[in-house]
């Protein structure tokens, strides 16, 4: 376990991880490949945990919007989407390589600024410590359990955006 089981801020630690990978992928000094594959088993092992442990889990509290939750949904679909096409791309470092990295940058920021902003902030506000720590917990090890399994494999992101 991390340094905190705070379902809060282990998600907003994740977020910020997203963002320094996203400016590895967008350096020509850096191993962008690397990056990526790094990026893709966190965004989806990120969602998965987030979907199975902890959103179902917040819809249970009057002060967080249920639809808050189900927008949050749809937009990890979009940004499975936008991973995809930028895993799809054959040539790392070429135009289409940087047009598909800004949709997936575009998708994912906006995704996570409304969660922090909406679903973490009514968490924080609404959900007492001990409670966000089980979560946490939840999260952490659903989400563990999915980076073992390789999860960012383009096979699986295929699979998930197909389903």
């Amino acid at each position: 376990m991390p340094e905190t089981s705070d379902v809060v801020e282990l998600i907003l630690q994740d977020h910020r991880r997203m963002e320094d990978l996203f400016r590895r992928m967008r350096s020509v000094e850096d191993d962008r490949g690397a990056a990526l594959r790094e990026f893709s088993d966190l965004l989806i092992a990120h969602a998965l945990a987030e979907e199975s442990e902890v959103y179902p889990a917040l819809k249970r509290y009057k002060n967080i919007e249920d639809d808050e939750v189900e927008h949050g949904e749809e937009e990890h679909d979009e940004g499975n989407q936008a991973l995809l096409a930028l895993l799809e791309v054959e040539e790392i470092g070429g135009d289409e390589w940087d047009e598909k990295l800004e949709e997936l940058v575009e998708a994912v920021t906006h995704h996570a600024d409304e969660e922090e902003r909406t679903i973490l902030n009514g968490a924080r506000e609404n959900v007492a410590m001990d409670r966000r720590e089980e979560l946490g917990k939840a999260f952490w090890e659903e989400r563990e359990r999915q980076l073992k399994s390789g999860c960012g494999s383009v096979e699986n992101v295929r699979r998930i955006v197909k389903s």
